[in-house]
């Protein structure tokens, strides 16, 4: 039985799946808010629920010179100003134990980049904020690994957990998605979210950046659909091409309404004919 995580009056994990999207770092006030404001009108036209996303340092960047965000003050605040201008949910990255609590005072729903799902400091403190989390599979963990990720947010008394799926290292520069790791995360008792965008990028493809492959986030976004997902999390951009983080894997604002119409399409179809594909709780021999 999955636990519905409550964000506001959105339920994540019944019914229509969620909307997590926005740009990938906070380039600016302006264009957070023209983001926001825009996908919530498409999303509110298709009857599905949104929370925006966006960061306010990235501090995994591949190099030292590239564009960081705005840093945790400024970034709060124009977050704030997107909460209470546009009237959605936030969602936002935590990247040391400090910054959790003054986080939560803003943020709707604390995010565990995928690099640090195993820090056990850092989930410990977001988890006792009490504010619902969503927790990025790493790279490099087993889906069967996250069980025991879960394990620990649990221990410190926070229940309001999704699992995020983002792609699995192959190669060098290659991910690529298990699709198993969907109905196998979920099989532990909480909401699964797809992450559409990252798990076309090539770290470190560009050399001193992160490269990507913008025209395979529609078949994978998908394919996650049609298994059966709760959230599916997008980064979008007027113009990816001039974004200063993760510009090859956005797709483009002006795609989205006609690529959200097709998933609704799917995903209604899916959850009232066949439902979610479901596995029991179990690990590996």
């Amino acid at each position: 039985m999955v636990k519905k995580v409550n964000v506001g009056d959105i339920a994540i994990g019944e019914g229509r799946f969620v909307l997590v999207a926005g740009p990938c770092v906070l380039e600016s006030l302006p264009l957070a808010l023209e983001v926001a404001s825009e996908v919530k009108g498409i999303c509110d036209e298709l009857g599905l629920r949104y929370i925006f996303k966006s960061s306010f340092d990235k501090a995994n960047r591949t190099s030292i010179h590239s564009f960081r965000g705005p840093g945790l003050e400024v970034g709060l605040r124009w977050l704030g100003e997107v909460k209470s201008t546009v009237g959605v949910p936030v969602l936002t990255d935590i990247h040391e134990p400090a910054q959790a609590v003054p986080v939560a005072e803003v943020a709707d729903v604390l995010q565990i980049p995928a690099f640090l799902c195993r820090q056990t400091d850092l989930l410990v403190s977001a988890a006792k904020t009490g504010k619902p989390l969503n927790i990025k599979k790493a790279q490099f963990v087993s889906p069967y690994d996250m069980r025991f990720v879960l394990e620990k947010v649990k221990e410190a008394g926070n229940d309001q957990v999704i699992l995020c799926e983002r792609g699995t290292t192959f190669g060098y520069k290659q991910l690529v998605v298990d699709f198993r790791s969907i109905p196998i995360m979920r099989s532990f008792g909480c909401p699964v979210m797809f992450d559409a965008t990252h798990s076309v990028q090539m770290p470190g493809g560009l050399g001193g950046a992160s490269g990507g492959d913008r025209k395979f986030v529609a078949p994978l976004a998908r394919a996650a659909v049609s298994i059966g997902i709760d959230a599916l999390f997008m980064e979008v951009h007027p113009n990816p091409d001039e974004a200063k983080s993760d510009g090859p894997n956005m797709i483009a604002l002006s795609d989205l309404k006609g690529l959200l119409a097709q998933l609704i399409a799917l995903d209604d179809l899916v959850k009232s004919k066949l439902g979610y594909v479901d596995i029991e709780e179990v690990l590996p021999r």
